[in-house]
């Protein structure tokens, strides 16, 4: 018997409507799956939240030739399952924490925009570029680095923010002031970060260091934390603490480092440069950075990233840079499940009225010296170009 035309619709719509609702209900079974249980090596279409646990040295030839930004967008990394020791290929245990940080980053991720989401997957990927890279530097220039034992002196730049179950090294001209203050309000003894000023953020800031704690302590909090590194250009960075220290006035910087500069590295110097210390300037600064018999200490401010915060040795999670610091920091923020209304600030509270340290001014001070004295400085500082993938900031450098 022939079927009504209209009947016969109506079979196939149902039939196409139960294949439909089985496919979807598969796909929904898999997405979750990949949520709960991410494979090592399988790239995920969300954010993961980065490895806290030890990081794998690369042999992957592939990654280790990406030497520039643009290189990460065209290379797709195999991303590793958050919890997981992939240097061993063990399973670390998945906590009720880890579970719900890991489902809040992919439900985040997946409701924004596509270009969002891309955008995303993007700085994710860059993480990855940036960790593997410096793992390259570190098993070249510091084999075995990993296996020694942390001294307190090696996390005392290192800050803790045990809500968060976040580890900060402070690196100074590279927005640690406005890190300090996401701290105090991640950690709550600050309900906003424009309410907090620069001398509260340094140093009524309530934060403890990682080498107030017991050494066990100190062990636990580097194998569960996610461990955070902002770095900046070194030259960049370099200018930014000399124009600050030494151009503005400064009741330390001045007697105790201009007074010593002055009198070791300027022929006839009068007695009111030798009193005040006031008025060195960018060359007689960098003589004294590169003197090994320094007339007063290294100070943290221009001290090299590579010293400070010993990123072979602590091997961080996150490698943050100055140039992209808001959207960086922000995108670790969204990660670690920080308030939605906390956002990284913006503002410059140092000589506000002063232009920040650029490119350009770097240029302008770096053009003082003759190309001797920039290699001796690039020297000095040739560890954090290598580790942290900034290129020569003269051709005549090698």
């Amino acid at each position: 018997m022939k079927l009504p035309c209209s009947l016969y619709c109506s079979l196939w719509f149902l039939l196409l409507l139960g294949a439909g609702s089985l496919l979807l209900l598969v796909r929904l079974q898999d997405l979750s799956e990949t949520v709960q249980h991410q494979t090592p090596g399988v790239n995920v279409l969300v954010a993961p939240r980065w490895p806290v646990e030890k990081d794998h040295l690369v042999t992957d030839s592939s990654a280790a030739a990406v030497q520039t930004e643009d290189d990460v967008a065209a290379v797709k990394f195999k991303v590793s399952s958050p919890f997981e020791d992939s240097s061993v290929g063990s399973k670390q245990p998945v906590t009720k924490r880890h579970r719900k940080l890991l489902l809040k980053s992919s439900v985040a991720a997946s409701s924004a925009p596509a270009g969002r989401q891309e955008r995303q997957q993007q700085l994710a990927w860059t993480q990855e570029s940036r960790r593997r890279l410096l793992a390259n530097v570190c098993a070249k220039y510091q084999p075995g680095v990993t296996e020694r034992r942390v001294s307190q002196r090696q996390v005392s730049r290192v800050y803790v923010e045990d809500r968060s179950r976040l580890l900060y090294c402070e690196v100074p001209k590279a927005g640690c002031s406005n890190w300090k203050r996401v701290l105090m309000v991640l950690g709550g003894s600050a309900t906003s970060t424009q309410d907090i000023p620069h001398d509260a953020a340094h140093y009524g800031n309530h934060l403890r260091r990682l080498e107030s704690y017991s050494r066990t302590g100190i062990t636990e909090r580097l194998r569960s934390y996610t461990k955070v590194l902002f770095v900046r250009e070194p030259f960049e960075r370099l200018v930014s603490a000399f124009r600050d220290k030494f151009e503005s006035p400064n009741s330390y910087y001045h007697p105790v480092f201009g007074r010593p500069i002055i009198s070791r590295y300027r022929a006839n110097a009068t007695r009111t440069a030798l009193r005040t210390g006031a008025g060195v300037t960018f060359r007689e600064f960098v003589q004294y950075l590169l003197d090994v018999r320094r007339p007063v200490g290294m100070d943290i401010h221009w001290e090299p990233i590579s010293q400070l915060c010993n990123p072979c040795l602590l091997r961080y999670n996150f490698i943050g840079k100055f140039e992209s610091l808001e959207e960086e920091a922000n995108f670790l923020l969204q990660t670690i499940g920080a308030p939605r209304n906390l956002t990284f600030p913006d503002f410059k509270d140092r000589n506000p009225l002063a232009e920040r340290t650029s490119s350009t001014i770097t240029q302008r001070y770096f053009a003082q010296l003759n190309s001797t004295e920039r290699q001796k400085a690039f020297d000095f500082y040739y560890m954090d170009y290598l580790m942290f993938n900034y290129p020569k900031p003269f051709k005549d450098l090698h």
